[in-house]
């Protein structure tokens, strides 16, 4: 039985053999997936979960790809229903514009639908946010002495260079984000992060910058000691170096920017079904806390806290809650303007050529 297209399933977490939308998956016995690192959002768990709870296999695509590169695999693969071709993708915001005007994806309401901000779902389905992060500092605390709660402290002389961005921002989302939030805390907007750029040029001009993308292991062996990256993707360094250096998360006193991702079922899916399965497992209660048990998010969470289902321990892990109320989430249309003039502006005004 193939379901169509907006018609939901059971309960999410509640599917069993009986339900059809678990049976029409079974009969497909694949998913394929791709651009999900385990040690992103916990998606190591998430998928061992899906494939012991369902039963399915799940083909698992470059791990490594970013999200112009999922989008790119749809499109290669329209005409191809192989190993080759994703049926879900995980991207960032500002891609969900081009996901409906390229007719990239097709639509589909979770039975939580409701649950869902509205501001970060498509209203007939054809995308909808997954989870989310805020921009936040990533210190090596063998190296860094006295650690940075704001801005304004990564201009003073002791952390000459330390600072780093984890991506080029003439092309890394997660880079450019930064200096949107160095913007905020800096007398500009969301609507104007010129400020930002004037931020880095004063870090750069003082030899704080480091023009290094940072990852994990330059952070480690204390190339890039102080870094601005997505909280989960800190808190998952964290935990994977296990004080070996110790690693401090902070989240800035000013200037929190929240980046949010998006879900969505390729248009061309060779497993329509499952991929509904997915995304009805991802946002059940159980998968939601799988990702907040990796750091991120998850966009139900609010509607989790006000039921009490989210486990104390999982809360505590976390950064202060108070910390993230102050987060702001750009539009759609403020990311993509941002995008533009940071790349055609950051080596004329930085002039830091980051590799």
């Amino acid at each position: 039985m193939v379901m169509t297209a907006c018609q939901p399933a059971a309960p999410a977490g509640e599917q069993g053999e009986t339900d059809p939308l678990v049976k029409a998956a079974k009969e497909e016995g694949m998913l394929t997936v791709i651009a999900l690192p385990h040690d992103w959002c916990n998606y190591g768990e998430a998928i061992e979960t899906f494939k012991a709870k369902y039963g399915l296999q799940v083909n698992e695509l470059n791990p490594d790809a970013g999200s112009a590169d999922e989008i790119e695999a749809i499109k290669a693969n329209k005409d191809n229903k192989g190993p080759q071709a994703p049926d879900v993708i995980d991207v960032g915001f500002g891609y969900g514009p081009q996901l409906v005007e390229e007719k990239l994806t097709m639509p589909y309401k979770v039975s939580t639908w409701d649950t869902i901000p509205d501001e970060v779902k498509h209203p007939d389905g054809y995308w909808y946010g997954d989870y989310y992060g805020v921009l936040a500092f990533e210190v090596n605390k063998d190296v860094v002495q006295n650690v940075p709660q704001d801005w304004a402290d990564l201009l003073k002389p002791e952390y000459k260079g330390q600072v780093a961005l984890a991506g080029d921002p003439r092309a890394s989302a997660q880079a450019q984000m930064s200096i949107m939030a160095a913007a905020l805390a800096n007398g500009g907007t969301l609507d104007d992060v010129t400020p930002g750029l004037e931020f880095f040029k004063k870090l750069n001009d003082a030899g704080n910058f480091v023009p290094v993308i940072a990852k994990q292991a330059t952070i480690a062996k204390g190339e890039t000691p102080v870094v601005m990256r997505w909280d989960y993707n800190a808190l998952a360094d964290k935990n994977a170096l296990a004080g070996n250096p110790e690693i401090e998360v902070v989240i800035p006193q000013s200037g929190v920017i929240a980046g949010v991702y998006l879900q969505a079922i390729s248009a061309y899916a060779p497993h329509p079904n499952a991929a509904k399965l997915w995304m009805e497992f991802l946002y059940s209660d159980e998968g939601q806390l799988i990702w907040l048990k990796g750091g991120c998010h998850p966009i139900r969470y609010n509607d989790m806290v006000q039921r009490g289902v989210i486990p104390q321990e999982l809360n505590d892990a976390l950064p202060p809650a108070e910390l993230y109320a102050k987060a702001v989430f750009p539009t759609v249309e403020q990311i993509n303007n941002a995008k533009q003039l940071i790349a055609e502006k950051w080596m004329e005004v930085v002039g830091a050529d980051v590799k």
